[in-house]
């Protein structure tokens, strides 16, 4: 099989070891027993093997065939410090050694709660409360969960629903699956919980009527979120849920105005907000928390990937101080929690990540850097499948067309040939590892860690281009 192999992630591609050769240990055991997230596992054992990751150094990784690829997706927006960083891993075995495990439930350990008050301090306005969950898809079930009760507790049971966006990823759980905008990644698990609905995106890509104004459709998008609680009925509504910048549908960005037009909408229904970060946070955008660039406070932030910088997993809700009002009255509990939340050792190696990004000044980089990094990917524009590059920080997204100046996307055929079948493996062959994805239209994602400089850039746009001519020939 070459690099048209089967891979659902997106994410990795790999082609099959020469004629003749054995598997690895790793990938044949995988083969025959490892169920993969979001991958087809069709043929894993045979000619199409699963792609083993054997080392990380900087920006770097290197498989079970000693390749070195340059890693543009940060793992999975989480590497934020690189691969490799020895200073991190001795944090692990030290908290290991010392305390390896014991739950928050009525209880703490020191990191946890030293890791709780360092997030405070950088959250924004009078985000003060930390609740600590294994990821992200776990945070944002427990925002929903919290803004259930929060009603209840104050006497308005009846405010359950919550509004996201269009197209909108923010977990696989079912209270977060209810709130994610993408319908077919939802079908096979309905019925889902009740009370998720859905309003227009701001990908002014997809929007030409606004003519390039963001600031236009900012106020369009944000009057379709009052639009929808007014018909819903306020009385009914618990929560607005946005990434600042949204990952599914390809780094989809909104003016500042947009947030503070919903902050007002929000304000005046009595409807929380709250801000998904849990790929936006921690310096893909230049700060720890992305609202604040952004110019908005929400009333809940989810966050989770790169507070660790991957070294451990975690993730967290921060709620202000009034959010968590009701829930400090006597008998109250919050019925809720997760084993490995606020885990002292993912606990540890937060602090000591955060301390390194401020020591290094990783978020520094970021913004000295961002703009060369978007005009860097920009000149791919030139080549006639490229329709749009956009994006902010180090996190940005190319995309894909059939036609470039009518903007029509692909088909179902050429989407399976594109981002499940060659784009994968070819971009890896060619020595990149980032993310070609079709949930909405067909784009490919760059998140590298926040120590890539232009000499990373150049080359993730040379492979791209290498890569994308060849699918254009493909296509053709």
């Amino acid at each position: 099989m070459t690099a048209l192999e089967e891979n659902d992630t997106g994410t990795a591609g790999h082609t099959p070891a020469p004629s003749g050769s054995s598997l690895s240990p790793a990938a044949a055991s995988a083969g025959r027993h490892l169920w993969m997230h979001f991958a087809r596992m069709h043929g894993r054992d045979g000619a199409n093997p699963v792609p083993v990751i054997t080392k990380g150094e900087g920006m770097h990784l290197w498989d079970d065939r000693g390749r070195r690829v340059l890693d543009g997706l940060a793992g999975l927006f989480v590497v934020q410090a690189g691969h490799g960083r020895r200073e991190l891993a001795e944090v692990v075995a030290r908290q290991a050694s010392e305390l390896a495990y014991f739950p928050v439930w009525g209880y703490t350990t020191p990191p946890a709660a030293e890791l709780a008050e360092r997030l405070a301090h950088l959250a924004p306005g009078e985000l003060n409360r930390v609740f600590f969950t294994s990821g992200g898809g776990e945070a944002v079930e427990s925002a929903w969960k919290v803004a259930k009760q929060y009603f209840a507790l104050r006497g308005r049971p009846a405010k359950h629903k919550v509004i996201s966006r269009a197209t909108a990823y923010h977990g696989t759980t079912h209270g977060a699956m209810a709130i994610t905008g993408l319908p077919a990644m939802k079908k096979d698990f309905e019925p889902l919980a009740p009370g998720g609905f859905r309003v227009p995106n701001t990908n002014l890509y997809r929007h030409p009527e606004f003519d390039g104004d963001a600031e236009a459709l900012g106020r369009w998008a944000a009057d379709r979120i009052e639009e929808a609680i007014l018909f819903e009925g306020a009385d009914t509504v618990a929560a607005v849920v946005l990434e600042p910048v949204q990952n599914s549908g390809g780094c989809l960005t909104a003016p500042p105005s947009y947030f503070a037009r919903v902050r007002e909408i929000c304000d005046r229904h009595d409807v929380l907000l709250v801000s998904d970060e849990v790929i936006n946070a921690f310096g893909r955008h230049g700060y720890p928390f992305a609202c604040t660039k952004f110019g908005f406070t929400p009333d809940i932030i989810t966050c989770a990937k790169g507070m660790t910088s991957g070294y451990g997993p975690l993730g967290a809700m921060i709620t202000t101080d009034e959010v968590i009002e009701p829930f400090l009255e006597p008998g109250v509990t919050f019925p809720h929690g997760y084993t490995w939340g606020g885990h002292p050792v993912s606990a540890a190696v937060a602090l000591a990540n955060l301390d390194l990004m401020e020591r290094e000044d990783l978020y520094g980089n970021v913004l000295a850097r961002a703009d060369a990094f978007g005009a860097t990917l920009r000149k791919l524009l030139d080549l006639p499948i490229v329709g749009d590059v956009r994006g902010d920080g180090y996190f940005w997204a190319v995309e894909l067309v059939r036609d470039r100046h009518t903007r029509e996307t692909f088909g179902a055929a050429e989407r399976e040939l594109l981002v499940k079948r060659f784009l994968p493996g070819a971009l890896f062959d060619n020595g990149l590892y980032c993310r070609p994805d079709d949930r909405g239209d067909v784009v490919v994602q760059l998140a590298p860690p926040l120590i890539a400089g232009q000499a990373e850039f150049d080359e993730m746009e040379q492979i791209l281009r290498h890569t994308l001519t060849e699918a254009a020939t493909l296509l053709d």
